[in-house]
C-alpha cells in the first residue's frame, strides 16, 4: 500500500509539473534535438546547449524565479522520421521551444510539426530559403543568406580584385555567391566557378589546375571541416605563399588550427561573427575552453577548447529564450500531442515575445525580423591572417582565438563595409612581412650591376657575385630584415614576349613564381608592367648610341677661313664695297670735303676732293685690315661713316682673331653620325640592340617613323644586328663598323673604361630600372619604401659613384669650336646700316646749310645754281671744281704769297686728283 501511495504521489506531481505556470513555476523546459557524427560522441551544438542552460541557472539575474531545464534527443544524420518521432516526445513533455536539428531534411520534418502545434522552432544553422515561407514559428539566428552574399561582394570590392575563382562545396554555396556572380558586368570582374567533387575530400587535382592557370585569388565556400582539409592540401601543393589570397566564407575560419601556416606569408581572409572584443564574451569563451579541455577531445582541425560559431549561436539562442520567458506572464506550458493537432494556446504570444526580444550575446547584438523570424542588423568582422602570427591589441581572454588574426574591417548588414581605426591609421613597420624570410632573387650578369667576384678561393652562394645590384640587395636586406639567395636567370635574358605572347628571361621566372624578386638592370616598360609588378625606379636613364670615337682631322691649308662662316665672309665683302661707295657719294656731296689745293692763293676758284672712288675703296680696305690710310675724312658726315666702319671692323677682326686660335689648334672630330636620325638615314653603318631586351622592345613597339624605320632595318638583319648581350655588342662596336643602341648608364660605365668608345647624341627616351616582383606580391610596396629611403639618404648615388668610377680617359684640352654665324655677330651689320643712313642725312644737311650761307653772301641763290653744284659734285671723274665765290673774309694761308685773281673765270675744272 505504501508503494502504491508513493507511486500515486509521484504521478500527481509529474502531472502538476506539466501544467506549470511560468510566472509562479520554478521549472521551464526546452527541448534539443541534435545529430551526431561517427567521429564524435557529443555534438558541439549539444555541448553549447547544456553550457548555456547551466550558465543561466548559475546566474539568477536573468531568470531569478525560474530554473531552466532541458530534454535532449539524439538522432542520426539524414533521419527525418526519427527527428519527427523525437520532437513529438518532447512536445508531450511540455517544452516552450525546440532547438535543432541541423540537417535540412530533419529540419523540415521538425518544422512542420512545430508549425502545426504553434511551438517556436529555433535554428542556428544556415537554412535554404523557401520561396513560399509559411514557417511562422521558425526562428533562425544564423545571418541571412542575402546579407552574406552582399558581404562577400563588398569584400571583393574592398580588395579590388579583377580576377578570381570561386570554389564551392555544394549547391547552397551558389546561393551565397549570387550577388558576386551578378557583379562582373558592374565591376569589370572575371570570375571562374569550380565545384569540389561531392563526397571526396581530395581536392588536389582541382588545386593543381588552379595553380597551373595562375589563379591567385580564390574564394572557398565550404564548411570549416573541409576548409581544414583544403589548407593541408594547399600546403602540400606549395600554394601557401604570399602570392595567393584565399577567402573562406565559413564563419569558423578563426577557430581552425593555423599553426603550420603561421610563417608561410599566405594571405587568408574570412568572416567572424563572434564579438571577441567584448570582455564578457572573452570570459565566457575562457570558461567554455576550460570545460572542453577537461572533456572529450574535439575533432581535428580546430584549436583546442575553441568555441565555434554554431556553438556560440546555440548559446545565444538559449539566452534569447530566457529573455523572452522573463517578459512572459501568466503563461502555462501544456503537454502537446502530435496526433491531436491541438496547438499550444500561448504559442503565438510567446513567439511574438521571442521576436521582440533583444540580446547582446557572443555573436553581437541580436535583433529578429518580426515578419520572418530571421536575424537582421548584425556585424561581421573581416579578419585577416597576421603575417607574423603574433597577438596585437586584443582582449587577453580571447588572445588564443585572435593571436593569429587582425580585424581589418567591420561589415554591417545595413551600413556595409567600415574600416577599423587600427587598419585605417595603422603605421606598421615595413619589416612586418619580410623579417626572417628567405627570398629567391633572380638576376643577370651585366657590368657593373652583377659580376663574378674575382677570388683565389672557390666561392659559393651569394659571395660569388658583386656589383651595384648586390650592394642594393644588401641595403634592402638591412632595412627590411630578409635574407636572400641570388640565382642567375636560366636563359640569360631580361624578358620579352614572343609572337604567342609568352615571356622568357627574368620576367618569366617572376610569372612562374620561381623567384620572389628580380634585382637587375630590368627596365620598367608598359608590356612588362602588365605581367609583373615593379617597385619605384632605383635608377633613371634613357636609350642612346654607343659608337667609336671619331677620327681627328688636322687644320687644312685654307683653315684660316674657318673662324667665319662663308655667309659672313660674303657679307663682309659686300659691306666693304657698300661702305666705300657710300663714303664716295657722301664725300662728293658734302661741301666740307672740298678744299683749296693752293692755300697760299685763297682767291683761287679751284677746290679739291680727295675721296675719289678708288681712294674710298682704299680707305675701307685699310680700316678693315687694321692699317689705316693717308686719307682722313673732314666733314662730320664722312667722319660718321668712317667711325661706324671702324667700329664694324673692330668687332669683325676681334671675333675672327678670337675664333682663329681655336680653329688652328683644335683637332676637329669627323663623326659620321651625330644622332639616331643619322643612323636611320644610312645603311653603311650597321646598328642594333640586345635581343629580347627592353631597348629592342622599345623600337619594336614604337610608332615614331624614325624608330619604325630603324626597327625595320634591325629586324631585316636579326642575325647580325641583334646581339646576345652587351659584351658581344661592345666587341662588335670596337672591331667592326657597328653602332649599338643601349641604356645611357651602361654607355657611361663602358666609356669610362674604354677610351675608344663614346656616346653619340642625346637620349632617345626616358625610363627607369626597378625591382621586379610577381603580380600581387606583398613585397613590392615594402621594397619601394626602402628604395625611397635609400634615395633620400643619398646611398643610391654613392653606390653608383662607387661602381661607375673608372680610371677615366684623358680629357681633351680644347673642344671643337663652331663657326660664327649671323646669329652671333649679325648685330654689327645693323649698326653699320644705321650709321650709313645717319651719314646720308647729315650730308644733306651740310649741303643745304652751305647753300644758304652762300646765298647770304651773294645775296641771291637760285635752284638752278644749286642743282648745277650738285651735278658737278657727283661727277665721278673730277676731283676739283671752282668755288662759286671766295669768302670775303678769307685770308691767305701763306703769308709770303700774294693773292692773284684770274682775269677770267675758268669754264672748266682742272682735275687735281693726280
Amino acid at each position: 500500500m505504501e508503494d502504491r501511495g508513493s507511486a500515486f504521489v509521484f504521478f500527481f506531481f509529474s502531472l502538476l509539473a506539466t501544467q506549470l505556470c511560468v510566472c509562479s513555476s520554478q521549472v521551464l523546459r526546452i527541448g534539443g534535438i541534435f545529430e551526431t557524427r561517427e567521429s564524435e560522441l557529443v555534438s558541439m551544438d549539444e555541448l553549447a546547449f547544456k553550457f548555456a542552460v547551466n550558465n543561466i541557472n548559475r546566474n539568477k539575474t536573468l531568470m531569478p524565479n525560474t530554473t531552466l531545464t532541458y530534454d535532449i534527443q539524439r538522432i542520426n544524420l539524414f533521419d527525418g522520421f526519427e527527428a519527427s518521432r523525437r520532437v513529438c516526445d518532447q512536445l508531450a513533455l511540455g517544452v516552450v521551444a525546440v532547438f535543432g536539428p541541423s540537417h535540412s531534411s530533419s529540419v523540415s520534418a521538425v518544422q512542420s510539426i512545430c508549425n502545426a502545434l504553434e511551438v517556436p522552432h529555433i535554428q542556428t544553422r544556415w537554412k535554404h530559403p523557401s520561396v513560399d515561407n509559411k514557417d511562422t514559428f521558425f526562428i533562425n539566428l544564423y545571418p541571412e543568406y542575402t546579407a552574406i552574399a552582399r558581404a562577400i561582394l563588398d569584400v571583393v570590392t574592398f580588395f579590388k580584385w579583377k580576377k578570381l575563382t570561386v570554389v564551392y562545396e555544394d549547391s547552397t554555396g551558389l546561393m551565397r555567391m549570387q550577388e558576386l556572380i551578378k557583379a562582373p558586368a558592374k565591376l569589370n570582374l572575371k570570375i571562374k566557378i569550380r565545384q569540389l567533387t561531392p563526397g571526396n575530400q581530395d581536392a588536389r587535382p582541382l588545386l593543381k589546375e588552379l595553380k597551373k592557370d595562375k589563379e591567385f585569388f580564390i574564394i572557398f565556400d565550404c564548411s570549416y571541416r573541409m576548409a581544414a582539409e583544403l589548407l593541408k592540401q594547399l600546403s602540400s601543393m606549395g600554394m601557401m605563399t604570399e602570392y595567393y589570397h584565399f577567402f573562406f566564407t565559413t564563419l569558423d575560419l578563426f577557430a581552425l588550427d593555423l599553426e603550420p601556416y603561421r610563417y608561410s606569408g599566405v594571405n587568408m581572409t574570412g568572416f567572424r561573427l563572434l564579438n571577441v572584443d567584448h570582455p564578457w564574451v572573452a570570459s565566457t569563451m575562457d570558461r567554455w575552453a576550460m570545460e572542453r579541455l577537461q572533456g572529450p577531445k574535439q575533432e581535428s582541425g580546430l584549436m583546442d577548447g575553441i568555441m565555434t560559431t554554431d556553438a556560440a549561436l546555440m548559446y545565444d539562442a538559449v539566452f534569447m529564450v530566457a529573455v523572452a520567458s522573463q517578459r512572459a506572464t501568466q503563461m502555462t506550458v501544456s503537454s502537446l500531442q502530435c496526433h491531436r493537432h491541438k496547438p499550444w494556446r500561448f504559442g503565438p504570444r510567446f513567439m511574438n515575445l521571442f521576436k521582440e526580444a533583444q540580446w547582446d550575446g557572443l555573436t553581437g547584438h541580436i535583433v529578429l525580423n518580426k515578419t520572418d523570424g530571421l536575424r537582421r542588423d548584425f556585424d561581421l568582422d573581416i579578419i585577416s591572417l597576421k603575417e607574423d602570427g603574433t597577438a596585437r591589441g586584443v582582449v587577453e581572454g580571447a588572445s588564443r582565438l585572435t593571436k593569429r588574426w587582425i580585424k581589418i574591417a567591420v561589415w554591417n548588414s545595413y551600413k556595409g563595409m567600415n574600416l577599423t581605426e587600427s587598419n585605417r591609421d595603422k603605421n606598421n613597420n615595413v619589416t612586418d612581412s619580410l623579417a626572417n624570410r628567405t627570398l629567391i632573387v633572380t638576376t643577370i650578369l651585366e657590368n657593373p650591376y652583377v659580376m663574378h667576384r674575382k677570388s683565389e678561393k672557390e666561392l659559393s652562394g651569394n659571395d660569388r657575385f658583386e656589383g651595384y645590384c648586390l650592394d642594393l640587395l644588401k641595403e634592402l636586406s638591412n632595412i627590411l630584415g630578409f635574407t636572400y639567395e641570388v640565382r642567375l636567370v636560366a636563359d640569360g635574358k631580361y624578358g620579352a614576349q614572343n609572337d604567342k605572347g609568352e615571356w622568357n628571361g627574368m620576367v618569366r621566372e617572376l610569372i612562374d613564381h620561381v623567384a620572389d624578386l628580380a634585382v637587375a638592370p630590368l627596365t620598367i616598360t608598359y608590356v612588362r608592367e602588365k605581367s609583373i609588378d615593379f617597385s619605384k625606379p632605383f635608377m633613371t636613364l634613357g636609350i642612346s648610341i654607343l659608337y667609336r670615337k671619331p677620327n681627328g682631322t688636322n687644320p687644312g691649308v685654307f683653315s684660316f677661313l674657318n673662324p667665319l662662316s662663308p655667309d659672313i665672309w660674303m657679307y663682309v665683302l659686300l659691306a666693304c664695297t657698300g661702305v666705300s661707295c657710300v663714303l664716295f657719294v657722301i664725300a662728293r656731296f658734302t661741301p666740307y670735303e672740298w678744299y683749296n689745293p693752293h692755300p697760299c692763293n685763297p682767291s683761287s676758284t679751284l677746290i679739291q676732293n680727295n675721296f675719289t672712288l678708288l681712294n674710298s675703296f682704299w680707305f675701307g680696305i685699310g680700316a678693315l685690315m687694321r692699317q689705316g690710310s693717308e686719307l682722313m675724312p673732314k666733314a662730320l658726315s664722312t667722319r660718321i661713316v668712317g667711325g661706324i666702319w671702324w667700329f664694324f671692323t673692330l668687332i669683325i677682326i676681334s671675333s675672327y682673331t678670337a675664333n682663329l686660335a681655336a680653329f688652328l689648334t683644335v683637332e676637329r672630330m669627323d663623326a659620321p653620325i651625330d644622332s639616331a636620325d643619322d643612323l636611320a638615314k644610312q645603311t653603311r653603318i650597321e646598328y642594333g640592340a640586345v635581343r629580347d631586351g627592353s631597348t629592342m622592345t622599345f623600337f619594336k613597339k614604337s610608332k615614331i617613323s624614325t624608330y619604325e624605320k630603324m626597327w625595320a632595318f634591325m629586324s631585316s638583319r636579326k642575325n647580325t644586328a641583334l646581339v646576345k648581350n652587351n659584351r658581344e655588342g661592345i666587341t662588335r662596336v670596337l672591331t667592326t663598323d657597328y653602332a649599338m643602341l643601349m641604356e645611357s648608364t651602361s654607355i657611361e660605365y663602358i666609356s669610362q673604361r674604354n677610351c675608344n668608345l663614346t656616346q653619340i647624341g642625346g637620349l632617345i627616351d626616358s625610363k627607369g630600372y626597378g625591382v621586379g616582383t610577381p603580380i600581387g606580391s606583398p613585397y613590392r610596396d615594402k621594397v619601394t619604401i626602402a628604395i625611397l629611403q635609400l634615395q633620400e639618404e643619398g646611398k643610391l648615388h654613392m653606390m653608383k659613384e662607387k661602381w661607375w668610377r673608372g680610371n677615366g680617359c684623358p680629357e681633351e684640352d680644347n673642344k671643337e669650336a663652331n663657326a660664327l654665324g649671323v646669329e652671333n655677330i649679325g648685330g654689327i651689320f645693323i649698326v653699320l646700316a644705321a650709321g650709313l643712313v645717319l651719314s646720308v642725312f647729315v650730308a644733306i644737311g651740310e649741303f643745304i646749310y652751305k647753300a644758304r650761307r652762300n646765298a647770304d653772301i651773294e645775296e641771291s641763290v637760285t635752284l638752278s645754281s644749286m642743282m648745277e653744284d650738285l651735278g658737278i659734285s657727283l661727277q665721278c671723274y673730277k676731283g676739283m671744281r671752282r668755288r662759286s665765290r671766295p669768302h670775303s673774309g678769307a685770308r691767305s694761308a701763306c703769308v709770303f704769297c700774294q693773292p692773284k685773281r684770274s682775269s677770267k673765270r675758268e669754264g672748266a675744272r682742272r682735275d687735281s686728283s693726280t
